[in-house]
């Protein structure tokens, strides 16, 4: 890990309005390689149990690949492309077994102890990447109104509210193969903040009220400001919520 700051680090999780659980989440510290973490978010579809299985391959697949990475010799985007494609394989085959048609997005960060983060996404669950309270950059959905988005024929406000707001252009467990969207960021420093989180929660907020709540609390603060907030704002209707912060504060002198 490199020096001037520690890991502080938070989950949350909540079924929102919904009558069962499918977002699963891991906040993974590796067993061997000290300063050496994983976030997960999953958030399954299918129906209440092809949704949470799909959900499950996820967080299975995760630590299973995780466990055996090493941060010395293996490539962390060829681990997290393998993340997905792996998870996507078992999913279709629980498909087959279960005659459902359980699906999942996938969102996940590792930091390596040098310092070094890599990213990738599959779907609408999304990675933010903070700075001081500043968005650095986040994911981009693999959702229809992104598409829209990218076209000009819709705002981000806009594309919130979209009654198509919820169809996925790709994710794991489909018949195509998932996307999957990689990102390197070369050193973290002190005032950095990521998070995954599924749509339950990043529907409810603009980019800079998120910032604002990161930037000002400790990680479980935050994870549970922007869970009852999210609530709030769902009237009743809310979708299930799942998060994961990590805060790299400065070490005292």
């Amino acid at each position: 890990m490199a020096k001037g700051y520690r890991l502080s680090a938070s989950t949350g999780i909540h079924k929102g309005d919904r009558e069962y659980q499918q977002d699963q989440i891991a906040l993974l510290s590796h067993p061997r390689y000290p300063g050496c973490v994983l976030g997960v978010v999953a958030d399954g579809m299918g129906g209440r149990s092809g949704g949470r299985k799909a959900s499950n391959q996820v967080m299975l697949t995760a630590r299973q690949l995780f466990e055996r990475y090493s941060p010395d010799h293996d490539d962390a985007q060829a681990l997290l492309k393998q993340m997905v494609s792996e998870a996507h394989i078992v999913i279709k085959l629980t498909a087959i077994s279960s005659e459902q048609e359980p699906h999942s997005t996938l969102a996940a960060f590792l930091i390596n102890p040098a310092g070094d983060c890599h990213w990738a996404h599959a779907g609408d669950s999304r990675i933010y990447h903070f700075h001081a309270g500043q968005l650095v950059k986040r994911t981009m959905d693999h959702s229809y109104v992104q598409t829209l988005v990218d076209a000009g024929q819709l705002t981000e406000e806009e594309a919130n509210v979209h009654p198509q707001s919820n169809i996925l252009m790709g994710c794991l467990g489909a018949d195509d193969d998932p996307p999957c969207d990689l990102h390197f960021i070369p050193q973290l420093k002190p005032g950095d903040v990521l998070m995954a989180c599924s749509d339950g929660v990043w529907h409810y907020f603009n980019t800079e009220e998120l910032g604002s709540v990161l930037a000002s609390l400790a990680p479980r603060e935050a994870t549970e400001y922007l869970i009852d907030k999210a609530r709030s704002r769902g009237r009743g209707g809310g979708d299930n919520l799942s998060l994961v912060v990590v805060k790299l504060e400065p070490l005292d002198d």
